[in-house]
């Protein structure tokens, strides 16, 4: 029997015995799943180990590696920009990127790129994977690049370049790193143990991973997909898990508490407010969720909806049944949703990761739980 930690009130019952059963079928080795209401933390569950080897407890300081549930956080991170007026969803990315205009992208615009339609899902051809820790020598080539497919006219997922694309926008405006923003305007002022670049003061409370056996089941193979995921450089690689967890990808290599990102997730189910400030209007938190395209991902295997960088609950239903929950998910299980309709925030992370891209079935467990209860 594994040891479970936090705290569930008995509205919430169901929700820790669906917890405590992911681990009782053997399927978690270390886990986290908190749960925001209105603002307020209403479960927080955790248990597990945070290594392999089973000798360091995953406790309530545990760092996750939550892969693609960052962009989520980047595409809040947009989301400011666009509140603050400095950047509009409409307007050209060349507008402020102006070498991104060539190889015929010069009308791509950011909400485009935002719901992974500009087609730049991966680079085809062949080129070092170390080079992906060289943010300017990445930037340079997506510039470059010409598109998969033509640009707009379907969503193609960018599991990887969508944190070049997004940050060098961020960048472009800003003058920061999408990192060093999160830290400065978010992390450090609300108390969120969240991260994109982690110290390396920080890496000895990383969780660490135990891989899935098998690779996902992508479906139809095409170029698109090929170049997201099934390259040998299709992610970065060659430096050492260090330089991993340093590095800011804000597509992909962000760390976090459940906590953390359950609250974040919690402001934008609860217009914007979080620990009594508004760091999202309730106009752009509609504009940022509404959907920009509704079809057949050329990469993932499933028909999506995608808004300004959140992916959007309908069609999947993999939080809950609501129509305008958003959120994202990422490889191995990691998710973060936010519900407006009912006020429900949450995430769950974890460092046992499962072969499915989206919808991991044990967070699946734990959210239907949650909404049973309301």
């Amino acid at each position: 029997m594994v040891e479970i930690n936090g705290f569930a009130p008995p509205r919430f019952a169901a929700v820790r015995e669906a917890f405590a059963a992911n681990f009782e079928a053997g399927q978690e080795l270390g886990a986290r799943f908190t749960l925001v209401e209105r603002g307020e933390v209403v479960v927080d569950l955790w248990a597990g180990f945070a290594d392999r080897q089973r000798t360091r407890p995953f406790d309530g300081k545990t760092l996750t590696p939550v892969f693609s549930t960052t962009k989520a956080v980047a595409a809040l991170l947009i989301a400011r920009l666009v509140d603050q007026g400095r950047l509009d969803y409409a307007q050209p990315v060349a507008d402020v990127w102006p070498e991104f205009a060539q190889a015929g992208k010069q009308a791509i615009t950011v909400e485009q790129v935002m719901s992974h339609q500009d087609g730049l899902s991966g680079f085809p051809d062949p080129m070092e994977p170390s080079l992906w820790f060289d943010w300017d020598a990445i930037c340079a080539k997506l510039a470059a690049m010409a598109p998969l497919w033509p640009p707009g006219t379907a969503s193609g997922y960018h599991p990887i370049t969508f944190g070049y694309l997004a940050g060098e926008i961020f960048r472009r405006i800003d003058g920061r790193t999408m990192g060093t923003a999160l830290r400065e305007d978010l992390a450090r002022p609300f108390d969120l143990d969240l991260w994109i670049g982690l110290p390396d003061a920080e890496h000895s409370r990383a969780a660490d991973l135990q891989r899935p056996s098998a690779l996902p089941q992508f479906g139809e193979i095409n170029e698109a997909t090929k170049a997201a995921f099934l390259t040998p450089w299709s992610s970065p690689g060659g430096r050492g898990q260090a330089e991993w967890r340093r590095a800011e990808i804000p597509s992909a290599n962000g760390h976090a508490t459940a906590p953390a990102l359950a609250r974040l997730m919690g402001a934008l189910a609860n217009d914007g407010w979080l620990d009594g400030e508004t760091i999202l209007s309730p106009a752009l938190i509609a504009e940022a969720s509404r959907e920009r395209i509704h079809g057949q991902d050329l990469v993932l295997p499933f028909v999506m909806s995608w808004g300004a960088g959140f992916m959007r609950n309908a069609p999947v239903k993999v939080w809950g049944q609501g129509l305008s929950t958003f959120g994202h998910s990422g490889w191995g299980g990691s998710c973060a949703f936010a519900d407006p309709e009912t006020g429900l925030a949450g995430a769950y992370v974890m460092n046992k990761q499962s072969t499915d891209l989206i919808g991991d079935a044990r967070a699946k467990r734990l959210i239907e739980a949650a909404y049973s209860a309301l």
